[in-house]
């Protein structure tokens, strides 16, 4: 059944669906008076719903049941990426956001090889939002995750101070052998805490850049014996930390 993520809940028995939404409803999906679909409000509480009215500019759907089913992580996972090449960002939104992330935070890191462009930044940001909507609406989340506006890693080190738990990601810990920071960190966190984990660009983390970490309380951690791609790093920890909260209760 399709899902979709809808802003405007008149009561607990409508909601009213505009914008893309409607179109991909009646243009798309050509559903018609009585089709079902589920759809799920700011909070994430989710309904059935049927659709009950189909106008130019709206879908009225009355709620025929609402599900009480809950697909997030237990915790909540932000994934920081120094900004990668080409549309990698996009491939770590989407598939992270399938994988359960909480937020996203691009942010510039020392070896970025791409520079963020301000004038670009609104068309951007909402292309990332679209993706990781449409990707929480596949997947069946309750929640779209958060994309944030690039950052310099002087931001991210102040913001970090919001987490419960912090990681960054580095190579060299892999290369030396370090295997338990990750899963000691897992171990420790409960239901509700929040857990930053940053990743570097293409080149990796610079000297110094882990030397600012450390001194705002980031632990490094490795990720197995096999180097990672930038891409393919915080995918690997995201799936790590769905396994231990969601299979291994």
């Amino acid at each position: 059944m399709q899902r979709y993520f809808v802003t405007h809940r008149a009561s607990d028995q409508h909601f009213y669906i505009k914008g893309e939404d409607r179109h991909h409803i009646v243009k798309v999906m050509r559903m018609e008076i009585g089709d079902q679909i589920i759809c799920v409000d700011p909070e994430g509480n989710q309904a059935v719903c049927r659709l009950a009215e189909i106008t130019d500019e709206t879908v009225v759907a009355d709620v025929v049941q609402w599900n009480e089913g809950n697909s997030e992580l237990p915790i909540s996972v932000t994934i920081a990426s120094g900004l990668p090449k080409g549309d990698k960002l996009e491939w770590i939104i989407q598939k992270g956001t399938e994988l359960g992330a909480k937020q996203f935070i691009p942010f510039s890191a020392t070896r970025s090889v791409v520079k963020w462009d301000e004038k670009k930044a609104g068309k951007k940001l909402e292309r990332w939002q679209k993706i990781a909507k449409e990707a929480a609406e596949q997947s069946h989340r309750s929640q779209v995750p958060n994309i944030v506006q690039p950052l310099s890693f002087r931001d991210l080190l102040v913001i970090s101070n919001d987490f419960d738990y912090k990681l960054a990601a580095f190579e060299d810990e892999s290369r030396n052998g370090e295997v338990s920071i990750f899963s000691s960190t897992l171990k420790q966190m409960k239901k509700g805490d929040s857990l930053l984990m940053v990743f570097g660009p293409e080149g990796g983390l610079a000297e110094q850049e882990v030397l600012a970490l450390k001194d705002y309380g980031f632990q490094l951690c490795g990720l197995g014996p096999r180097i990672l791609r930038t891409e393919t790093a915080p995918l690997y920890s995201l799936a790590a930390v769905s396994y231990h909260f969601d299979l291994l209760r």
